[in-house]
């Protein structure tokens, strides 16, 4: 054994014995920590607010965002997370009924309001009202969405535009994308001239603006329920959900446009 392996384990021993490292487990070591599976128009205001509560509790939490839709089949697979937050009542039916979440720590947390936006520059107002010439608007060019067969936000624009009686004249116009802040890049990156994303996502771009409001009654209530996952390792993921559910989060939310619905 060489010098220096021996004074590593030497000072190995030592810190153990000074209680400086624990000698538990690394599962157990881990069991305080929170993984979080999010939709990604939480990002900008849930990273606020799990910076807050690591500074209040020391727990540290990581999280994964996506579309609600992949990260569902992400824990159907067997994906290890302690709680979901889905941007749409789906996929946490999808995941409720099959076994995979906690039912009785599922709650409503957020709402939400869905938007059109346009690149900052030059945008102007639109008057979104049924028979609105939303095929005119993007004058050859694309509609920025999220997937409409499985992304929630894009589910709700395909809805709110049947109701407004537009859908099938922007149909072949859509550019479908992964998650809804993938669908603003397109359009802050000038790619769209338009796109349909909620409004907590428009804030956090600085790129966009928002150029009109889809009436509320055009498409089903923007609910983001959450729920610890029914495999959860993590001896905090309620205590987390509690903090997320709390006054002391709803600042955080509010700040980037969410309402808070608990």
């Amino acid at each position: 054994m060489s010098q220096t392996r021996r004074r590593f384990q030497q000072t190995v021993a030592a810190l153990l014995a000074a209680g400086f490292i624990a000698s538990l487990p690394a599962a157990a070591q881990d069991a305080g920590k929170v993984t979080v599976f999010a939709a990604a128009s939480m990002k900008t205001a849930l990273d606020a607010a799990n910076a807050a509560y690591r500074a209040e509790t020391g727990t540290p939490v990581t999280v994964s965002y996506a579309a609600s839709s992949a990260l569902a089949k992400q824990i159907e697979a067997g994906a290890p997370a302690d709680i979901f937050i889905s941007a749409d009542l789906d996929w946490m039916d999808f995941l409720a009924g099959k076994n995979l979440i906690r039912t009785e720590t599922r709650s409503n947390l957020l709402g939400n309001r869905l938007v059109l936006v346009a690149p900052e520059d030059g945008a102007k107002p639109v008057d979104i009202r049924p028979g609105f010439d939303l095929a005119g608007l993007l004058a050859g060019g694309r509609l920025a969405m999220g997937a409409v067969d499985s992304v929630p936000a894009g589910k709700y624009g395909k809805a709110a535009l049947q109701t407004l009686g537009v859908w099938e004249s922007v149909e072949n116009k859509v550019a479908g994308a992964e998650n809804v802040r993938s669908a603003l890049a397109l359009v802050s990156r000038g790619e769209a001239p338009y796109g349909i994303v909620y409004q907590t996502d428009a804030v956090a771009e600085a790129g966009v603006a928002v150029v009109g409001t889809f009436p509320q009654e055009a498409h089903p209530p923007i609910i983001y329920p959450a729920a610890v996952l029914a495999d959860s390792k993590s001896a905090s993921a309620q205590a987390y959900l509690d903090f997320l559910k709390s006054h002391r989060a709803t600042p955080f939310f509010t700040k980037q446009g969410f309402t808070v619905l608990k």
